[in-house]
């Protein structure tokens, strides 16, 4: 899979593909129907498999200091748009310019001359353009004057509820992983690098990798059997265990962050790429009388975890 972020400057080979548009944040099951409509365009014309979105998400670019809802990084959807087979990502930068640019502006600047792009895919609530002021008729009739094909998703419902990344946020939210994952397609994933801790769980008897979550939509503070993905280093594979997600009320911290345990583990993971895969929550965060208590409760989480994982 090829990136490209600039519409300005694209080279032959990555010009003419057939591309769905849209943020995919969480790349969930609808996100997923659009790519297999998009799919079958760009088989039927011979051209390659796109993506374009944004980055920033133009939600953070109009309201940087809003609380964080993003359920994945860009490298999250990247890894995960690569699996679904895409290959040219066009992650463009949303900036000053980009954001006033009008409907017909984005259709002739960005889709036709910019990145050539033979045939688009959008969800039927799409909008473009300065205050979202273009439909999705307004896109297929640019795309019949431009030169580009347009198809138009139906929105995906499961179990009669729209699939959508604010129903799968709610879920999160409420400590339901599960039925995230049911709209999702796959378990909810946290990725990121493993950063230096205060050591205490590896004194507690239980090592944990500790990650941060800063930018990220928060799931529900507490404990979650997890299935957990070491993406580089020696260690590179899938493992099981238990996370605790919060601000470790017991030790007066306050900055969120993921810790986790990696059952029959034993290795340095500082610096290496971990994707912690939420399985099932738990409980919530308590602050415990003593460390023997909170040891106790910390093995029988581990007990837990390890039950619901074996029955996977």
């Amino acid at each position: 899979m090829r990136i490209i972020r600039d519409y300005t400057y694209v080279t032959d080979d990555d010009r003419g593909a057939a591309a769905a548009i849209g943020n995919f944040d969480g790349v969930h099951l609808g996100h997923q129907s659009v790519i297999d409509l998009t799919r079958r365009e760009a088989d039927r014309i011979g051209a390659p498999l796109g993506i374009m979105t944004f980055e920033p998400h133009p939600r953070e670019f109009f309201a940087p200091k809003a609380p964080a809802f993003r359920l994945m990084s860009r490298e999250a959807r990247a890894h995960r748009l690569e699996k679904l087979g895409i290959e040219r990502l066009y992650e463009l930068n949303f900036n000053t310019t980009l954001s006033s640019f009008t409907p017909q502006d984005f259709a002739s600047a960005v889709i036709r001359d910019g990145l050539g792009l033979k045939h688009v895919v959008v969800g039927s609530d799409f909008c473009f353009g300065k205050g979202r002021a273009g439909s999705v008729e307004d896109l297929k009739r640019f795309g019949t004057e431009m030169g580009f094909g347009v198809t138009i998703a139906e929105l995906l419902k499961g179990n009669g509820i729209e699939v959508s990344s604010t129903a799968i946020r709610n879920a999160l939210s409420d400590g339901r992983p599960r039925d995230a994952a049911a709209m999702l397609g796959h378990w909810h994933r946290i990725e990121g690098r493993v950063i230096g801790g205060d050591q205490r769980g590896r004194e507690l008897g239980f090592p944990t990798a500790n990650m941060s979550i800063e930018g990220l939509h928060p799931p529900k503070f507490g404990v979650y059997a997890v299935l957990v993905d070491v993406l580089d280093g020696p260690h590179k594979g899938s493992y099981r265990g238990a996370a605790s997600m919060g601000v470790r009320p017991m030790f007066g911290e306050n900055k969120p962050n993921l810790e986790t345990y990696l059952f029959d583990f034993k290795g340095d993971l500082y610096g290496t790429s971990l994707s912690i895969g939420l399985v099932d929550y738990l409980r919530p965060e308590e602050k415990f009388d003593s460390l023997d208590a909170l040891i106790n409760q910390m093995n029988a989480d581990c007990d837990r975890a390890r039950a619901i994982l074996d029955a996977l």
